[in-house]
């Protein structure tokens, strides 16, 4: 039996879901993660970035959870609707079969833009076949689970307030109120549905032909906004990973703010990159870094207006004051104090302390910064958008700010917590700028100070090949003060075309991370040497990609199918991916979905369609159907799913 203990939570034995068992649904605010097990344990409303309402993922007592499933025993597997972010949880007992559904309004399909209707979760219950008997069990906790809220009986279900909000839960099940939350036993017969409808906010009355309504005009907006093509053959990812490509691109697009265009790097806090240690962040922000990358794979997939919102968004950030203040990451509303605190009454995933929200980087210097939003603008151009003369004004100081900045250290892509060095990385993506802003002014009629530009540009260039470049190692480096470190992110050299791909300095970069920074499996470390934070990583997921990028480039196409095959054993049977995968047991870890991983994927999907990759037969290719069948069920004990009769 499950009991509680004097705070008022469950005492169990139910384990941490591994992070690869949960789907996510979403309405272009905010984000739910919703467990195989039918388990609602994280979501914050009425924005990503906003406080918890449920949090178990982050501390399975105290947290907080929204769950729906079987008595008994029980099996459970999930799966989207075909091209939407509708999510499928099928059970199957040993009376019967049942299958839910779960989904967010999105404004734009329901035309719900003048109210609040959208902050809601739909969850449809259907038995199959047989007879299923569910149990639900509803215990929000407000404010990163500071708050128990008081639960009250309404006229359509239960409404539990706290801290100056409410949230309802409306169903035509009886629903019974406790100090805790609410519950229900609920017994379907074959064909029967029950609505149980999360309103933050409303209430919304138990209406299942209208609940059915706005399910039809989701999954048709999702269908409608899904990357299709009438021609495979002239399809940027029409080869056998066109599925999986499409898939991450749908995850993308639940990360991107519906009113500003910014992009969250995933849509939770401090899940670890080190099970039991303290590399646990908040990444419920815009990184410009993140966005660039993320609206170049958007927009090779047709998704034009997510670049359109991108470019006034980064060109927003560049407007506001000296370049030397640009941060390298703001809020999902533009807020640039993202102060870091930790909530040290949660016990963290699988008591992983400490659990953070906010993030210091935000304070941080990283030049390489300037050169992804230089280029970014410089895409987006090329895409249809506009320059203007006010918007050149704020690009060019920016490129003039990184002909002097470009000398100093910084902490670089990854964010180091130690003392600023002077990384490679920063150094190419500030040689990225210079060349951006000289290619703007030979493709139009902008002027700018182009002798300067391009001497600066020469000297990093030089500077780079000389003092970030070992002989000895027969590779790029790390930084100039680690002549012997490697670091994953030099990969992308020739990305930005600082170097071909098959430069002899490239292809011995490869090889040396081939050989230094890489397991069996194809897994990537991000860089050598210390960080200034206790405890080990995961592998790097995006670093892989990188990999099997710069390894098609180079026309290494067999390596690169090889390594993107290896990768695709990673990805969970919903297409999703967390920062890292534990190099040990093959598990995700970080922030989950994460957005950096899953735009890796487009675009080594998109590296290996350019480079004709498909060298091998393609019935020995994973396809996401192949991959979505594997570990895709769990079966649940009496103990797992709760003992409630």
């Amino acid at each position: 039996m499950n009991i509680r203990d004097s705070n008022g939570a469950r005492s169990s034995d139910r384990e941490y879901k591994p992070l690869e068992e949960y789907g996510i649904v979403g309405n272009l605010e905010t984000v739910a993660l919703i467990g195989r097990d039918g388990a609602i344990d994280w979501c914050c409303f009425p924005h990503v970035e906003s406080p918890s309402i449920f949090a178990r993922i982050l501390d399975n007592q105290r947290g907080g959870h929204l769950t729906i499933q079987p008595t008994r025993s029980f099996e459970a597997l999930q799966q989207y609707v075909d091209q939407t972010n509708v999510l499928q949880t099928h059970f199957q007992t040993a009376t019967g079969q049942a299958t839910m559904v779960d989904f967010m309004p999105v404004p734009e399909a329901t035309q719900t833009e003048d109210d609040e209707s959208h902050r809601t979760i739909y969850r449809k219950v259907t038995c199959n076949s047989g007879q299923i008997n569910l149990n639900l069990e509803f215990e929000p906790r407000f404010e990163y689970a500071r708050t128990v809220p008081a639960v009250e009986r309404t006229r359509h279900g239960v409404g539990a307030t706290g801290d100056g909000e409410t949230i309802f839960l409306s169903s035509s099940a009886p629903l019974h109120v406790s100090d805790l939350g609410a519950s229900a036993s609920i017994t379907l017969a074959e064909g029967e549905t029950r609505w149980f409808v999360l309103g933050y906010t409303h209430e919304i009355p138990d209406r299942p032909t209208a609940h059915q309504e706005v399910l039809d005009e989701v999954i048709e907006y999702w269908q409608n906004w899904a990357h299709s093509c009438s021609e495979m053959d002239n399809c940027p990812i029409g080869g056998p990973w066109h599925d999986l490509a499409v898939r991450s691109a749908l995850a993308l697009k639940l990360l991107i703010h519906r009113e500003t265009g910014a992009i969250c790097a995933a849509p939770t806090t401090s899940l670890p990159e080190d099970i039991g240690g303290v590399r646990n962040w908040d990444y419920r922000y815009n990184w410009i870094r993140d966005s660039a990358f993320t609206v170049q794979a958007l927009a090779k997939l047709g998704h034009l207006k997510e670049v359109r919102e991108y470019f006034n968004l980064c060109l927003s950030h560049c407007s506001h004051g000296d370049p030397a203040d640009i941060q390298p990451v703001y809020g999902l509303h533009g807020r640039d104090d993202l102060n870091e605190e930790t909530l040290d009454h949660l016990s963290g995933y699988r008591d992983s302390a400490p659990v953070r929200i906010g993030n210091a980087a935000h304070d941080q210097q990283q030049l390489d910064v300037y050169g992804e939003l230089i280029v970014g603008v410089y895409e987006t151009a090329s895409y249809g958008e506009t320059i203007t003369q006010q918007d050149w004004e704020v690009m060019q100081d920016i490129i003039n700010y990184v002909c002097d900045a470009w000398q100093e250290p910084d902490v670089g892509i990854w964010e180091m917590r130690d003392e600023p060095q002077h990384f490679v990385y920063s150094k190419v993506m500030c040689w990225a700028a210079l060349d951006r802003g000289l290619r703007i002014v030979d493709e139009t009629e902008f002027e700018g100070p182009v002798e300067r530009w391009r001497d600066v540009r020469k000297v990093i260039r030089e500077t780079v090949l000389e003092r970030g470049y070992s002989d000895s190692l027969n590779s790029f480096v790390r930084s100039f003060e680690d002549q012997n470190k490697l670091d994953s992110a030099t990969l992308r050299i020739p990305i930005v075309d600082f170097l071909p791909a098959d430069d002899p300095r490239m292809q011995g970069t490869i090889d040396a991370i081939l050989d230094r920074l890489t397991t069996d499996d194809g897994l990537v470390d991000r860089y050598e040497g210390d960080d200034g934070l206790p405890g080990d990583e995961g592998a790097f997921v995006v670093s892989s990609f990188w990999l099997v990028n710069a390894l098609a480039l180079a026309g290494r196409t067999e390596e690169a199918t090889t390594l993107f095959r290896s990768m695709c054993e990673y990805v969970s049977p919903l297409g999703l991916l967390a920062e890292e995968i534990d190099p040990h047991t093959g598990t995700q870890l970080g922030n989950f979905p994460q957005a950096f991983s899953q735009i890796g994927l487009i675009n080594s999907v998109l590296s290996l369609e350019d480079s004709d990759a498909n060298c091998e037969p393609r019935s020995e290719i994973p396809t996401f159907d192949a991959i979505a069948e594997k570990r895709a069920s769990t079966t649940y004990t009496d103990t797992q799913a709760g003992d409630h009769q």
